[in-house]
């Protein structure tokens, strides 16, 4: 059999979104099995690849996870972007997240796919683990950034840390609550009262 049968090359010229197709189907496996119960040889079959076919594109399943975990990223990051507002304050900021989680609440297969991957990622060796270790400490050092910089209601060190914390807390714990039992709990409209909890808190604080 020549060497090309796992794919032809006019296969590639003809779909050359292969990749996406690939990075598509991993993201699904994925949210579907985790990232141990989901095999290179299943993403392959879903796609109609062999292995040996899918390995042209990504030399093994650790490669395909890191870009499964960065598209999750970048498309929530464009939201975030798109949602951002200029002036620093406390409201803003919440402001901006409650727009994440109305967004995240369009599309559970996001929600999903990076609740399995980051709670497998406490386990010893997994694959996935260093980049949410940096992933949380990234976010909680913006959140906590933007709540000490609050021109209105500006919160010590300590304070904005642990309210970033706890804010991360609501937002992850509402996701899985949310993909358990979507029918009964609305993400959107419990930040929306966290939000108001908190700024009539820092309120009365001022």
């Amino acid at each position: 059999m020549a060497a090309g049968a796992d794919e032809q090359p006019t296969d590639r010229r003809e779909r050359p979104n292969r990749r996406a197709e690939i990075v598509q189907a991993a993201f699904e496996l994925f949210s579907e099995r985790g990232f141990r119960g989901a095999s290179l040889g299943a993403v392959a079959a879903r796609v109609g690849l062999t292995n040996a076919g899918l390995l042209h594109y990504f030399s093994s399943k650790e490669e395909l996870l890191t870009v499964v975990l960065a598209e999750r990223d970048r498309e929530t990051r464009e939201h975030a972007e798109r949602s951002a507002s200029e002036d620093g304050s406390l409201h803003a900021t919440l402001e901006q997240l409650r727009a994440m989680v109305a967004h995240n609440a369009e599309n559970a297969g996001l929600v999903q796919v990076f609740t399995v991957l980051a709670a497998e990622s406490v386990t010893d060796g997994h694959p996935a683990q260093e980049f949410f270790r940096g992933r949380y400490a990234r976010v909680r050092s913006n959140l906590a950034g933007a709540l000490a910089r609050d021109p209105d209601r500006p919160l010590d060190d300590d304070a904005s840390r642990t309210l970033a914390n706890l804010v991360i807390a609501v937002m992850d714990g509402l996701q899985v609550q949310w993909l358990l039992a979507p029918d009964e709990v609305d993400m959107e409209a419990a930040f929306a009262l966290l939000e108001r909890l908190l700024e009539g808190a820092s309120d009365r604080s001022a």
